[in-house]
């Protein structure tokens, strides 16, 4: 332990000479030093055994407005069980009650207190205690929240943690630690002068346990340095970073548009029924009221409305495909990029945030990112297709893959990605992918073979930072950002 008195331990102790029993604020303030280094000179000071704890910090309860009310009338459900006893209509107690009235009713049916039977109210039995009546008095004088350990009701507990779950009866107060000298400490201290003169040392004359130095001198040698926290990026927007970078290196060229699209392109040109289930309102976000002006040609209009009524067997309506919707995957941008481009082979992919009506959960979020990616050419396959989806995952630092036969509804045939997870010891499920069916290809005039394939961008940085829950990457959890390590 250091032997040097550090001079905002020094502010402290005069402070403390001339006032005991202080809080930290109050001391910051004596010793004209701000409350950190109040804080901090405390703790030092309490480490020497030269400061002692005079009264403990302690949170203390006291009554609110609910509790104040309760007290004169009594609790909502003493006041309900009064007036069923006392034979009182239902509509009577009700009106007497107001708000309190369905709290009341819920705690007396949860404690089986009265009967619920055929729309008639009955009363079953009628405590002598209630949990937190006999508390009510106690909280305007205010009790420790710690109550049941230092009164006499083994109850204390459970009736203060029922009062507290209750609005308005229970105001938590904050009560903060005081400190004092601890006189039977040698608080004596030795001065030692400094000379400026080269090759001339410090002199002392070492006649007690503790040191005073002069003030252009104090240094406390063992002070803890300074937390430096350096700027960095987000860990998801590293994720991003580090995929554009692998579609790249794979000959990949970004594409790009607006979060708004027209039905046309999220799901009419995608070969998706203007009936289907996955338009309507729990799977969608329709800008409301709003229509945007149709964005294809008519060419690609009445070639995409003739497969439809030809497939699916019903009427197009013009008016549906002009709706304007948040966008519900990233394809709409590709499959609109190789319409109006045509090219003849080429391999694009597309990037950004795309909207679902999900409930967000631990797997699942309203607004989260998508990667889309395509290949254009006469001859590619669905062989090129899982060997561009290793490469991809290689890049990645995902080694083991697999894949399997499934159903998409714009591609045939469709494919699952899976890849081995060491950490977590187990597969998990990633992209889908497959190749354009027909129906969606040829009304855009598209005549070659295309490959596509897409996922969350969100599932690969759960898979790197091994997170179990989707939503840690929005929380803004400082800790966990700042220690958190960048895998490249």
């Amino acid at each position: 332990m250091s032997r040097v008195t550090h001079w905002i331990e020094k502010r402290i102790i005069d402070a403390l000479q001339k006032q005991d029993d202080m809080t930290v604020s109050e001391i910051a303030r004596k010793a004209d030093i701000s409350e950190d280094q109040a804080h901090r000179g405390i703790q030092w000071l309490l480490d020497k055994k030269r400061v002692r704890t005079t009264k403990k910090a302690q949170v203390i309860l006291q009554a609110g407005p609910a509790t104040i009310r309760a007290i004169k009338l009594g609790l909502p459900e003493r006041r309900l069980l009064k007036a069923l006893k006392a034979g009182q209509d239902v509509s009577e107690i009700s009106d007497d009650l107001g708000s309190d009235y369905r709290a009341a009713l819920g705690i007396c049916a949860k404690n089986k207190w009265v009967r619920i039977s055929g729309g008639v109210l009955t009363l079953v039995s009628y405590p002598d205690v209630i949990p937190g009546e006999d508390m009510l008095e106690r909280l305007v004088n205010g009790i420790p929240d710690d109550a049941a350990a230092s009164d006499t009701s083994a109850n204390d507990t459970t009736h203060v943690s029922h009062l507290k779950r209750r609005p308005g009866y229970v105001i938590q107060k904050s009560m903060p630690a005081t400190f004092s000298l601890d006189t039977d400490a040698d608080t004596q201290s030795v001065k030692i002068s400094a000379r400026s003169t080269a090759g001339v040392g410090l002199k002392a004359d070492f006649k007690t346990s503790n040191l005073d130095v002069e003030a252009s001198d104090r240094i406390d040698v063992e002070a803890p340095a300074a937390t430096l926290q350096m700027a960095r990026t987000h860990p998801l927007a590293e994720v991003i970073s580090e995929i554009r970078e692998a579609f790249v290196r794979l000959g990949f060229e970004e594409v790009g548009g607006n979060l708004v699209q027209t039905s046309f392109w999220n799901f009419d040109a995608l070969f998706t029924p203007q009936d289907h289930p996955a338009r309507e309102m729990q799977d969608t976000f329709f800008v409301r009221g709003a229509t945007l002006e149709q964005d294809s040609t008519a060419v690609q209009q009445g070639r995409v409305a003739r497969m439809h009524q030809d497939m699916w067997r019903y009427t197009w309506n013009n008016h549906i495909s002009c709706e304007a919707v948040m966008r519900t995957h990233t394809t709409c941008i590709t499959i609109r990029h190789l319409a109006e481009h045509n090219p003849s082979e080429g391999r694009f992919f597309s990037m950004g945030p795309v909207f679902r009506n999900e409930k967000p959960s631990y797997k699942h979020l309203a607004e989260f990112r998508q990667i889309e990616g395509v290949v254009i050419g006469q001859d590619v396959s669905l062989r090129n297709l899982m060997g561009i989806q290793r490469q991809f995952y290689n890049i990645m630092g995902l080694k083991k893959i697999k894949f399997w036969p499934t159903f998409f509804p714009y591609t045939e045939p469709s494919l699952q990605s899976m890849v081995y997870s060491d950490e977590l010891g187990k597969w998990v499920e990633l992209f889908g992918m497959g190749i354009f069916r027909p129906e969606v290809t040829k009304p855009l005039g598209i005549e070659r073979p295309v490959l596509a394939w897409g996922g969350g961008i969100e599932r690969i940085a759960m898979l790197r930072y091994l997170l179990n829950d989707v939503r840690d990457f929005y929380a803004n959890n400082m800790g966990w950002l700042r220690r958190v390590n960048i895998c490249r």
